[in-house]
């Protein structure tokens, strides 16, 4: 495939120019790899240009290859600043995968700030088409490696989506195609449907936040509510899917971070624990908890802060114990039947 080729000669420049090539996933089954830790730029459209380029050149300059976007983030501010961060710096379109969702639109009475919110979701296929082309002008690059449906619509025809996806792919402005918090059976009914292998799932887990974990533990047991995303990690595994874990520090559904929170304190002394004997930081080695599961998983990053860019990412080399796995995994309060 063309962006095999595209994809391993960025690993070689990137190598010959001395920056730092973390740790290698083969994502969704292809034959092609990007870095195991994404920066996810939801965060970027409160920044001005300086800081947009000193956070892209850190992400770089740490190893990470993939840019994660949404077309809603900031209302598509986020996707400006990204496309001219991009031209103002040293970096190129090809050193980057870069990847958008959409299929959320925006309510502008509840959404401010940096938060925005959907007040309904469409996935039918003009509006797919859109977004893509909004996404494309707002970037200012002619394509995207991957587009992701944002969050499952209940009325969504797959049909229609298929005939989108084939639309967009012909046309050379998507490459490939997955979702984002879909569970197993939407995400098995629009798979029947495209051509495409969908090949990502995004899915908010963290040591902190990891039903998909303890829904496999207490199967056939009533000590726990049952998981809304009981089997996805197995079937990931399965079906070769690459799960793309989003908020990787947070508790809740934005409730906060764990990370130096006094509500964790049995997390934070564990996490500080290994941070000392790895040499990373506590945000190092919560990456690395992730990492450690054989679903291979890729982590998404939302932080603008090049310090806390690189400090994160470092754990991508850190290959914990499963004991060190289990530990951690009980620190933050979850536990075995």
């Amino acid at each position: 495939m063309v962006i095999c080729g595209k994809i391993i000669s960025g690993f070689v420049n990137l190598f010959d120019k001395g920056v730092l090539l973390m740790k290698q996933l083969r994502l969704g089954g292809t034959n092609w790899q990007s870095s195991a830790v994404a920066l996810g730029i939801m965060r970027m459209g409160v920044l001005d240009q300086p800081a947009a380029v000193n956070a892209l050149e850190a992400a770089h300059d740490a190893g990470i290859t993939y840019i994660d976007s949404a077309d809603i983030y900031v209302n598509g501010k986020s996707e400006e600043v990204f496309g001219g961060a991009l031209k103002a710096s040293g970096l190129s379109r090809d050193d980057f995968y870069i990847q958008s969702k959409g299929g959320i639109i925006v309510d502008p009475e509840r959404s401010h700030d940096d938060l925005v919110f959907g007040k309904r979701y469409d996935f039918s296929k003009q509006h797919l088409i859109d977004a893509v082309d909004g996404i494309l002008s707002r970037m200012g690059i002619d394509y995207l490696d991957s587009f992701l449906l944002h969050r499952p619509d209940p009325l969504m025809e797959p049909e229609e989506i298929a005939d989108a996806f084939n639309t967009l792919q012909a046309a050379g402005k998507v490459r490939h195609f997955g979702v984002s918090n879909f569970n197993v059976q939407q995400f098995e009914m629009l798979q029947e449907a495209v051509d495409q292998k969908l090949i990502f799932n995004q899915l908010q887990f963290s040591a902190a936040h990891a039903g998909m974990v303890a829904a496999g533990l207490h199967v056939n047991m009533d000590d726990k509510p049952t998981s809304n995303d009981l089997g996805m990690l197995e079937y990931a595994r399965r079906k070769h899917v690459t799960v793309q874990a989003w908020s990787p520090f947070q508790y809740g559904l934005f409730a906060g971070m764990f990370i130096n929170d006094p509500k964790y304190p049995e997390l934070n002394a564990e996490l500080q624990k290994l941070a000392d004997k790895y040499g990373v930081s506590k945000n190092g080695i919560a990456v690395a908890w992730i990492l450690r599961h054989p679903a291979n998983l890729q982590v998404l990053l939302g932080t603008m802060t090049p310090a806390h860019i690189k400090d994160s990412a470092a754990g991508a080399d850190v290959t914990l114990t499963k004991q060190e796995w289990y530990d951690v995994y009980f620190a933050a309060g979850n536990d075995l039947p």
